[in-house]
């Protein structure tokens, strides 16, 4: 596939952290951006989000335990 040359200005904080999240995936920028803009139109990165949210509303309680027994220790400790 013949690949198109994009501009685009952003923030340096955004630029960074692209650097790094590509580097981070073994990608170069591009890629990494073309994979986002990608997983963004095929809704995949949509389904994730509300699988994420679904998965929190279900086991909330859960971690609710988890958290509030962490801090039982941590105070016991004091």
């Amino acid at each position: 596939m013949a690949k198109t040359q994009l501009g685009a200005r952003v923030d340096e904080d955004v630029a960074e952290l692209a650097k790094k999240r590509a580097a981070d995936l073994g990608l170069s920028v591009g890629d990494y951006l073309a994979r986002l803009v990608q997983d963004d139109a095929s809704g995949l990165r949509a389904r994730a989000v509300d699988a994420a949210a679904r998965f929190l509303a279900e086991h909330q309680a859960v971690f609710d335990d988890a958290e509030e027994a962490q801090q039982r220790r941590g105070a016991g400790a004091a």
